[in-house]
């Protein structure tokens, strides 16, 4: 069993702390840049997205990293990826090589396996006793609430920029 325990706590630290890095990357990289390309790109306004973006990562990606309220932390994950898949990589194809959809994909994926799974025995869910009670299908229910929070947002704030023909 503690190898489990090891693979979920490699598995959530690695992939909380890249997407928190991400965050990170937006805040140090220029804010206000971030601002403008999510303009851009129809997420107005963009500077109050490039925080919920910046921030959002950061929160999510240090939670399931720590394995502290896993399950929301996923929904964070499933959210973000949602509104990056849609917004920025769809069109792009397949492959991160291309700026595709697949990296958001798979760090959804994994945040909702994460979910599903719990945070194993070295988290802080499971030292607050809550691990048992929001994993498995409530997990992956609280983590498929990504979509819909991604799709609200877009639905109220994503007014993509009209191509010229």
């Amino acid at each position: 069993m503690d190898a489990v325990n090891f693979a979920l706590l490699f598995v959530r630290v690695v992939v909380g702390v890249t997407l928190a890095l991400h965050g990170v990357q937006k805040i140090r990289g220029g804010i206000d840049g971030v601002a403008r390309w999510f303009d851009g790109m129809g997420m107005r306004p963009g500077w109050l997205h490039a925080r919920l973006a910046a921030f959002g990562e950061i929160a999510a990606g240090l939670f399931l990293a720590a394995g502290l309220l896993t399950s929301f932390a996923a929904l964070g994950f499933v959210g973000l990826m949602t509104v990056a898949g849609w917004t920025d990589h769809r069109d792009r194809g397949f492959f991160i090589i291309g700026q595709g959809w697949e990296y958001v994909m798979v760090l959804a994926v994994v945040a909702t396996t994460i979910a599903m799974l719990g945070p194993g025995a070295w988290s802080i869910d499971r030292s607050l006793g809550i691990d048992d009670d929001l994993d498995g299908f409530v997990g992956l229910a609280i983590a498929a609430g990504g979509v819909v929070a991604a799709v609200t947002l877009m639905g109220v704030c994503y007014r993509p920029p009209v191509k010229e023909s």
